[in-house]
């Protein structure tokens, strides 16, 4: 037996194994675990983690954090399909371009970047100095700490996570098919929801999944851009660790965070092998 595919995969094996699932495993043990008198953990078993996240304070936050994350995948999609669109149709020499301005955005940290749209949109921020200036306004707008200005940010941050998938699967689409569709008198709409959208399905599902879960984990977005006003799950399970001090409840919340992701993608790949398996199409 040859020793060098060994060689190769065992350096992954013990990174995985020391910083993904032994990590893991601490944390669903500690779930199983009670809070101690001064916020330590007390090493008895227990299920009251889990019954506890039932209560109904934290289903709203569970249902908040879901809707945001809804919200925030489908304004990517809706803003985002026809940029990837023009990117994948533009001339060759353009395009190299247009994908750089989509990557750039990554070289500066996410926080720093929210951080600029706080400038922007605080009270004394330069959206409201220039619509006051200009006479638009008499007095500032409340752009900041509310839950529309924690979806700009989401939306903002997570946007070239669905561009890239998007950009992908049209830049593959076949013109010939959509050539030979308006030959057999089909209308330009005709063609995009016949053919365009189905064949780059897998990329909105792709894009879908790349939006959504990180939704559910941000903290700092709604932290900063919310204020107190936006509770969402990453929040919930980091004010657990760091400030209530309940790593058993924190931890069993994660667990629950980790088995819904893991649901979702089970499921939206269900739908995008089912699609494939009875149409043939993706």
């Amino acid at each position: 037996m040859k020793s060098g595919p060994v060689w190769t995969i065992t350096p992954t094996v013990i990174w995985l194994l020391a910083f993904l699932f032994i990590p893991l495993v601490l944390v669903l043990l500690v779930s199983f675990m009670k809070r101690g008198v001064y916020g330590g953990i007390d090493y008895t078993f227990t299920f009251g983690n889990y019954l506890q996240f039932f209560d109904t304070l934290y289903l709203k936050v569970f249902f908040t954090s879901i809707l945001v994350a809804t919200i925030t995948t489908l304004a990517c999609v809706i803003f985002g399909y026809p940029f990837a669109y023009i990117i994948a149709r533009s001339p060759l020499k353009y395009r190299t371009f247009l994908l750089f301005l989509v990557i750039v955005p990554f070289w500066t940290n996410s926080l720093i970047r929210t951080y600029a749209w706080i400038i922007l949109l605080r009270t004394e921020g330069v959206i409201n100095t220039v619509l006051m200036h200009i006479g638009l306004i008499s007095e500032p707008l409340q752009l900041l700490y509310n839950q529309g200005a924690v979806l700009v940010g989401l939306i903002y941050t997570l946007f070239p996570f669905m561009i890239l998938p998007l950009y992908a699967s049209i830049e593959k689409l076949d013109k010939a098919l959509l050539e030979a569709a308006s030959d057999l008198g089909a209308k330009p709409w005709q063609s995009f929801f016949r053919i365009t959208l189905p064949l780059t399905m897998p990329g909105i599902v792709a894009g879908s999944l790349l939006v959504f879960i990180p939704t559910l984990g941000l903290f700092f977005i709604p932290d900063l851009m919310g204020g107190a006003k936006t509770m969402m799950i990453g929040n919930l399970i980091k004010n657990q660790f760091l400030t209530a001090r309940n790593w058993p409840f924190g931890s069993a919340v994660s667990i629950i965070l980790m088995l819904i992701t893991l649901i979702m993608i089970a499921i939206y790949m269900r739908i995008s092998g089912g699609k494939k398996d009875d149409t043939g199409v993706i």
